[in-house]
């Protein structure tokens, strides 16, 4: 019964209430009464005031030339995937030619209705099951062309296609939801490990400049702690080797200030003499080892060769420390030898 439901044809509008012919007619805005003379057709009467002969003219059809509004019933289709749904539409129609939708198909409005059913069967056809979810709109602009395409000798033009409702078999319809509730946990996953990715690098970054601050305070701290340090150290030793300086030669300029000179000298040259073998296994050696009186006259040599424009300046002034400058010495270098030896 619900199959013969669908394919029962829709009421005929025009075959209730056709006027009747009396010479003056008036047509409503709107509508196109289609006049046949003597079976032929004659014309199309305009809307307002018309003129007919009666017994010869007869109105045979009336179009509306308003946008009709046709409820496409529910159908079974397959998809691409091998999935049956069931699917409804509602199409938007309106008459281009009266001429051309009198004569040119027997029921108009049932051939539309079902040339959208077999269209919106052929294009499920070749739809997977997640696309006619997404291209909804591109399937009813296809449905429209291929009616359009089909009903322009029918002087009908097809202006839009809605698929109204979709029904999925029960299984399918949970499935979906599974995939649905799981496609939703894997996003809802991946956003929280991002959100840990993110707020990790940020602690990282944030540490990581922590340190560079830091270390930076931390270098510039030590280099002007070093830099006091050192500039007071060097100006600390500056000042002992100024006053050391000033005093060597305060005392060097007092009487037999040159024969402890050279004894000092000779002194330091013994010392290190004798450290050569203790601070390395190399020792360089001069021919006359054992003559220490040869040695501390060589050094006193060198130290009278450093001092010998001084001493000659201090001669003028002093004679007497001249030339008791060599006998205090000797007897002191002697005095060591004996020892020494």
């Amino acid at each position: 019964l619900q199959r013969a439901a669908r394919l029962s044809p829709a009421p005929r509008r025009w075959n209730s209430g056709l006027p009747v012919n009396i010479g003056v007619l008036f047509v409503p805005q709107q509508e196109a009464w289609v006049v046949e003379r003597m079976g032929k057709f004659h014309r199309i009467l305009e809307p307002g005031l018309n003129f007919l002969i009666p017994l010869l003219d007869r109105i045979r059809y009336v179009q509306s030339l308003k946008e009709i509004v046709i409820n496409v019933p529910e159908q079974s289709a397959v998809t691409l995937d091998n999935v049956t749904l069931q699917i409804d539409g509602v199409l938007y129609l309106r008459v281009m030619d009266p001429y051309k939708a009198s004569y040119g198909v027997e029921d108009p409005e049932y051939a539309v209705t079902q040339l959208a059913q077999t269209t919106m069967r052929s294009e499920l056809g070749k739809l997977s099951l997640d696309r006619v979810f997404r291209e909804r709109e591109s399937l009813n602009a296809s449905i429209v062309d291929a009616i359009n395409q089909a009903s322009d000798c029918w002087g009908i033009r097809c202006l839009r296609y809605e698929i109204k409702d979709i029904h999925v078999p029960p299984r399918v319809k949970e499935s979906m939801q599974m995939q649905v509730e799981a496609e939703r946990r894997k996003r809802a996953t991946v956003l929280e490990s991002e959100g840990t990715r993110e707020s990790a690098i940020n602690v990282a970054e944030g540490q990581k400049q922590a340190q560079i601050l830091a270390s930076e305070a931390e270098k510039a701290e030590q280099i002007n702690k070093a830099a006091g340090r050192e500039a007071n150290a060097m100006l600390v030793k500056a000042r002992a080797k100024a006053e050391a300086i000033q005093l060597l030669a305060a005392a060097l300029a007092q009487q037999h200030g040159n024969a402890a000179a050279s004894l000092s000298v000779a002194e330091q040259y013994v010392n290190a003499f004798s450290k050569i073998a203790k601070d390395s296994n190399t020792v360089l050696l001069p021919a006359n080892t054992g003559d220490v009186t040869n040695m501390v006259a060589q050094a006193l040599g060198i130290y009278t060769t450093l001092t010998k424009p001084q001493a000659v300046k201090n001669q003028d002034e002093m004679p007497s420390a001249h030339e008791d400058s060599h006998s205090p010495a000797t007897e002191v270098l002697k005095a060591e030898q004996g020892s020494s030896s």
